[in-house]
């Protein structure tokens, strides 16, 4: 048996995407998006995101139009935005659905409901939004959804950052 440090299943680098190894050289914040419907809970793991100061300040992100976040957003209106840490790490690859969670990724740490959704117990910083438009347009291969921040919660803030590149995660 051979162990190789490359992704068995990676094609070749030249038969990569150059748009995705352009936009993987961007290290991105590791963002949580949740959201709550009629009993439902829903949430995925976003780094395609910015934040738009102003009055008010909106929440930008690029969501997959086929994730149980999107259809779960869609109806209920509104989201948590938690920011991640380094602490989160398993957390962020759950809710991305490239590591197990048995039980599904809500039942890995507590939840508190706000009336933006559920925002995860430990993570110091989150904002309760609103979703703008139901019905957003399409970018690449997914929907640019804009979320207008209606709250912030900010807690210590003594937790490294997690950010994603080039299909890893770093803290800063």
């Amino acid at each position: 048996m051979t162990i190789h440090g490359d992704h068995p299943f990676l094609p070749p680098e030249s038969e990569r995407s150059p748009v995705r190894r352009f936009r993987g050289r961007l290290p991105s914040p590791v963002g949580l998006w949740t959201t709550a419907y009629d009993g439902k809970r829903a949430g995925l793991t976003v780094s395609s995101m910015l934040v738009a100061d102003g009055e008010p300040g909106y929440v930008l992100g690029l969501i997959d139009p086929d994730s149980d976040l999107w259809e779960t957003l869609r109806q209920s209106g509104t989201a948590v935005v938690a920011l991640l840490g380094e602490p989160h790490r398993q957390l962020a690859d759950a809710f991305g659905y490239v590591a197990p969670a048995p039980g599904g990724p809500f039942r890995m740490i507590d939840w508190t409901d706000t009336e933006w959704g559920p925002a995860p117990v430990g993570v110091s910083t989150w904002a309760g939004c609103t979703l703008v438009d139901p019905d957003p347009r399409e970018i690449g291969w997914g929907l640019q959804v804009q979320l207008e921040i209606a709250h912030v919660e900010f807690g210590v803030d003594d937790v490294p950052a997690l950010v994603h590149r080039r299909g890893r995660y770093a803290a800063v």
